[in-house]
């Protein structure tokens, strides 16, 4: 855990509390609006026992699906005052420590289904616009996702990687690569084709591409994708390797985006960013990412990638930094 927020809130201020999801995805939603309120907060580890999907059916919330309870149950000293988690699985979590303690909950993405888990037992619920949900006074949409990328650490990454890639010309294109929904290995096809037409256009425009894979899109598409690479100049990180990943400094230094449609995350933290951002291979993403991309492109947000990167004006993505300023209306916790 980093110290600097596993530490109590001066003058006896509220101790906040993340819940520490393994899934990082999930995770990030949590941790990114909890280190946008500017205050200590702890990170709670979560490690799922089998009982995790039945732990769900408690309708007052149960520490029933993890394997470490232990660490939940604290003095009245130590309580929370405020739970931050995301997830379906980290609800009946939240609920108990609100039945326990008092804590104010605020969660991320559906919490469960209705009946079993009412929307009012949550203080704040933060639900993805494209999963449509019904208006209510602790309901707040949001696009996309939030995350960990706030302006200060891409200012931070900006700063950090400006020398090592200061050799890369401009235009320079961040081509963010992953793979299947909840599969790995991206058809090497695909792959060769996206960094096939990802270079023509560097080429033309007399500028660099920065790519990185992730764990989803699997060694042969990574090398397909280094095959389509090829003619421009580029630098291409392989998910796993051992040097330093780069990601966020692309992100930073980046004039244009190209990210690929499966990742909820990848697109939303793209959107961080000023640069424009063109969503490539829709056929990797599920029903619900499909969703989340025309509710982007609706909000100015994306556009399809149609081998083309004109620019377009664009407010950068701040969702989390929204949701701090609302938690922070709403609650005593500053």
């Amino acid at each position: 855990m980093d110290a600097r927020h596993e530490r109590r809130q001066q003058g006896g201020r509220a101790l906040i509390w993340v819940l520490d999801d393994p899934r990082t995805g999930t995770a990030a939603q949590a941790i990114g609006i909890a280190e946008r309120l500017g205050l200590g907060f702890r990170r709670m580890p979560i490690a799922w026992s089998w009982a995790a999907h039945l732990a769900g059916l408690a309708p007052g919330g149960s520490l029933a699906g993890l394997k470490n309870p232990q660490v939940f149950d604290v003095s009245a000293a130590d309580a929370p005052h405020l739970v931050i988690s995301a997830g379906r699985r980290s609800a009946p979590i939240a609920l108990w420590l609100k039945s326990r303690y008092g804590a104010k909950l605020v969660h991320c993405m559906q919490p469960g289904l209705s009946g079993v888990f009412r929307r009012e037992m949550f203080d704040l619920l933060v639900i993805p616009a494209h999963d449509r949900p019904e208006p209510a006074a602790n309901v707040m949409p949001v696009l996309g996702a939030p995350h960990r990328v706030s302006p200060m650490v891409l200012a931070q990454a900006e700063l950090a990687w400006r020398e090592r890639l200061g050799h890369l010309p401009h235009p320079r294109i961040a081509l963010v690569v992953g793979g299947p929904v909840r599969k790995i290995g991206m058809p090497p096809a695909s792959a060769h084709a996206l960094g096939r037409d990802v270079a023509q256009l560097a080429i033309g425009l007399r500028g660099a591409i920065m790519a990185t894979t992730s764990r989803r899109t699997g060694a042969e598409a990574s090398d397909a994708l280094a095959t389509g690479l090829g003619p421009s100049l580029h630098v291409l990180y392989r998910w796993g390797e051992p040097s330093e990943n780069p990601y966020m400094g692309f992100l930073a230094t980046a004039d244009a985006i190209v990210v690929t449609a499966d990742s909820v995350s990848m697109i939303s933290e793209a959107c961080a960013t000023a640069a424009p951002v063109y969503v490539a291979l829709p056929d990797l993403a599920g029903p619900r990412h499909r969703a989340m991309i025309e509710t982007l492109a609706q909000g100015g947000q994306v556009r399809p990638f149609i081998h083309s990167l004109a620019p377009w004006p664009r407010t950068p993505m701040d969702e989390a930094g929204r949701v701090a300023a609302e938690i922070r209306r709403r609650f005593a916790v500053v």
